[in-house]
């Protein structure tokens, strides 16, 4: 354990212990909250909480642990996968798969069932513990994820989306009636002021700050329900929950995300209605264009059914 003493200046009079310790060490507030939380930051000392205000003459001692080295284990999960070839494939991913390892999630994840199906065969871009991962879905978004068997597929595929010309094409259930039949959401995304574990649709001001990314969700309407809208939906960019947290700012929420929506939900939905449904790029190797799609999963249709016939 690394221990760091820290002498503030007179002009960080009065910032937050958090701030400072994240400033100073440019690591995240998060991290430092978490130090904080572990009882690894003194004052003077003395623990404090994470709002302290650093006042003349403090002292600041920071015990940073040691890095925990990890490395995901293969294990024999059954994939689905609907492409492959020697530079990448395609993945159906279930719902309630988590697609890396993770806090909290150390096993069980797509990259376990990736690494005893591909072995060394993936691309190293991401790190050891995103081998292969060129973009994600969330845990219980159902759906197509493209992954990289070597480097030169993965910087392609991560080239095409950053041009925006990787296609991206979901289907979901959201709450309510939408009125239009079609429609763009742009509208910036970045973590939520106040609960830092959600994403927030931020003020235009926050891109300059680097708080706020641009996020562009376009979307249209398949069929109407009482009290739902079964939609498609292209990603534009691919921000952290931004079908998710757009839908939630246009007031029709997700069905079953009790994150960004209602803490009542259908009990038959595990969380989101989301299905990754479509994707469409062009080959690293050949320059060929392909387009695939799936079929929405049997949880998405059972939801369907429950509702009736369309209005």
């Amino acid at each position: 354990m690394e221990t760091r003493t820290l002498i503030p200046l007179p002009e960080t009079t009065g910032e937050r212990l958090d701030r400072y310790v994240s400033v100073e060490l440019g690591v995240s507030r998060a991290q430092v909250q978490n130090w904080l939380e572990r009882g690894l930051i003194f004052v003077g000392g003395s623990t404090r909480a994470k709002n302290y205000r650093i006042a003349a003459g403090d002292l600041v001692q920071v015990n940073i642990p040691d890095p925990v080295s990890f490395y995901p284990k293969p294990q024999p999960i059954e994939l689905n996968i609907v492409y492959q070839d020697d530079d990448l494939l395609v993945v159906n991913k279930p719902k309630g798969m988590v697609v890396h390892p993770a806090a909290g999630n150390p096993d069980g994840t797509l990259v376990n069932a990736l690494l005893a199906y591909c072995g060394d065969n993936l691309s190293s871009v991401g790190g050891v513990l995103r081998p292969g991962i060129v973009h994600r879905i969330d845990k219980d978004t159902s759906g197509l994820l493209i992954v990289a068997k070597n480097d030169k597929a993965h910087k392609s595929l991560a080239m095409q989306i950053k041009a925006h010309s990787f296609l991206r094409e979901y289907e979901s259930m959201v709450a309510g009636r939408l009125k239009c039949d079609q429609g763009t959401v742009d509208a910036p995304i970045g973590r939520h002021p106040v609960h830092r574990k959600k994403m927030a649709v931020l003020s235009l001001d926050m891109l300059n700050t680097g708080k706020a990314r641009s996020a562009v969700t376009h979307f249209k309407v398949i069929n109407r329900y009482h009290k739902y809208t079964h939609i498609s939906l292209r990603l534009e960019t691919g921000r952290t929950h931004q079908i998710r947290v757009h839908m939630a700012n246009t007031g029709h929420p997700v069905a079953g995300d009790r994150v960004y929506g209602s803490s009542r939900q259908p009990s038959m939905l595990q969380g989101q209605c989301l299905h990754a449904k479509s994707i469409g790029f062009e080959h690293p190797t050949s320059g060929r264009r392909i387009e695939l799609s799936t079929e929405l999963p049997d949880y998405f249709t059972a939801f369907l059914k429950t509702l009736g016939q369309p209005e």
